[in-house]
């Protein structure tokens, strides 16, 4: 198998969280009753389904990498899912889950940021379309789960005894 440089291994980093991201939402969603908000994941489902197809579409640029890059992505994905079944237990309410996807979608768009750094020496015509069309979509997902999960907080009783 090929040696992933940094840029193919940021690559499969972004495609692995975008895969695991549609389970991640699909979990949050099984915890909730509000519509509006089941949307919200449902979108956000679609939109990283997107993102994972776009970039396994890209793949073709990185020729002699490519099976790889979709193991490390796969690594990436698997690493993602544990932590999210660890945090996400049994008793997992609401709140958790929209506290988890802060983190996710956090470390997500922090993933995408890297990638188009350093693609700014690489200059991978590929790399650049994909960031240019994922970052303001997990800029919005993160501001999304933020808000979301602030208002769920806004909605319990801070003094309630469990």
């Amino acid at each position: 198998m090929a040696e992933l440089r940094p840029l193919d291994e940021k690559l499969a980093e972004v495609l692995g969280l975008a895969q695991a991201a549609k389970d991640a939402t699909k979990k949050v969603e099984g915890l909730l009753d509000d519509g509006e908000r089941k949307e919200l994941l449902q979108r956000m489902r679609e939109e990283a389904e997107e993102t994972a197809r776009r970039c396994e579409d890209s793949l073709g640029a990185f020729e002699g990498r490519k099976t790889a890059i979709l193991e490390k992505a796969r690594e990436t994905r698997k690493e993602a899912t544990e932590m999210m079944r660890t945090y996400l237990g049994e008793d997992a309410e609401p709140l958790d889950g929209f506290e988890f996807l802060i983190m996710a979608e956090a470390g997500e768009l922090g993933h995408w940021e890297v990638l188009e750094t350093l693609n700014e020496k690489a200059r991978e015509d590929a790399v650049a379309k994909l960031t240019e069309f994922a970052i303001p979509i997990q800029q919005r997902h993160f501001a999304d789960v933020r808000q979301t999960a602030l208002a769920l907080a806004g909605e319990e009783d801070p003094l309630e005894e469990g």
